[in-house]
């Protein structure tokens, strides 16, 4: 992101903040850094953020301005609802349907498991019938035999004797089928409620799909440009605003090969700007880049070695940052100051220095 500087006087105390930085940069051009120090010119920058749109839709409104400080969860942009709160109504409805849809499918499943109750007491009746029919037939056999007896009296006993029978493998097969249908009636249970699953997930869907249609600030930023207008339709990931996040400031700033090969992560680095030159603010080294930034056509001697820059950047310390975030703005050109060795201390004219908390 494009970042800013720290804070800077207006009117009469800018005359005066351009005195002092003539004479700060005199002074440190009248005594040079010590041995294992290194110092590059560079500007303040930021993580730059975009507002920008979840889904497809009209601008309602933008509620920040170009310039503006905005903390998290502020209200930036709205956008247009009503075709997703129609959907949303429509998915309620479905809910609603699909609600009824289980309440009905767990009723065939009473239904089905009643019938399968009465095909079984039917079974027990069907039994019965068949061991007196069977008793009957033997009997009337036996009598056959001994000619006590007619015919016509053991053919109806067998009739009967089968007819039993036939009647109780009917009533196992029903039985059978209710059992068939309670599965089915179940399974019916199932999709119903996958359905209510379904519109519920729907329901959800919209419902963040409309949350998202207002935009909030994620955390504290300063507006670059508003990209969009109201009135103007969007595509989605379409950008509304740009801002820059003034929790995470850095200065970025190039270093020749002997001192970037010195340089170490994490190393402390102190920041003074052109507009405030009385201030000493402390940074620490956060990227070093393992390439080359310029590089001479051709690299033979060690005078053209030491031409390959690096690029560096020393962040500034969060803490301090939340300190003074509303007065924080990038893009200001500094000086930075990197410790290349630990065990050396800081010149007098390099202790913190920072701006009272306000």
């Amino acid at each position: 992101m494009k970042t800013g500087g720290w804070i800077a006087t207006v009117g009469a105390g800018a005359v005066a903040v351009g005195l002092a930085a003539y004479w700060g940069w005199g002074a440190f051009r009248a005594n040079p850094l010590p041995e294992g120090f290194a110092s590059s010119n560079g500007r303040i920058e930021a993580v730059e953020i975009d507002a920008a749109t979840k889904t497809p839709g009209r601008i309602v409104d933008v509620m920040v301005d170009e310039g503006d400080f905005v903390v998290p969860g502020q209200v930036l942009a709205k956008m247009d609802t009503d075709v997703l709160n129609a959907q949303l109504e429509e998915a309620e409805a479905e809910y609603k349907r699909a609600e009824t849809a289980v309440d009905t499918a767990k009723t065939g499943v009473i239904q089905r498991e009643s019938e399968k109750a009465a095909a079984e007491a039917q079974i027990k009746q069907r039994q019965a019938e068949l061991d007196l029919a069977d008793r009957n037939y033997k009997r009337a056999q036996n009598l056959a035999e001994k000619d006590a007896v007619s015919q016509e009296e053991l053919d109806t006993q067998r009739a009967s004797f089968f007819g039993a029978q036939a009647a109780l493998e009917s009533s196992k097969a029903t039985a059978a089928g209710a059992d068939a249908a309670i599965n089915t009636a179940k399974s019916q249970v199932i999709q119903a409620e996958a359905s209510v699953n379904a519109a519920q997930a729907q329901i959800d869907r919209l419902k963040a799909d409309i949350k998202d249609c207002t935009l909030v600030s994620p955390r504290n930023c300063r507006v670059q440009y508003r990209i969009s207008q109201p009135g103007e339709v969007l595509p989605a990931g379409g950008k509304v605003l740009n801002m820059v996040d003034l929790g995470d400031v850095y200065m970025t700033f190039y270093l020749p090969t002997r001192e970037a090969g010195l340089a170490k992560m994490g190393a402390e680095a102190r920041i003074i700007l052109d507009a405030a030159p009385q201030y000493v603010i402390p940074a620490k080294i956060s990227f070093i880049s393992d390439v080359a930034q310029f590089t001479p056509k051709t690299v033979e001697t060690e005078e053209e070695r030491q031409k390959l820059m690096f690029r560096l950047k020393a962040q500034i310390d969060p803490e301090l940052l939340q300190k003074h975030i509303r007065s924080v703005k990038t893009g200001l050109p500094g000086m930075v100051y990197v410790r290349l060795d630990d065990d050396k201390p800081w010149p007098e004219r390099l202790q913190v220095k920072v701006p009272e908390t306000p």
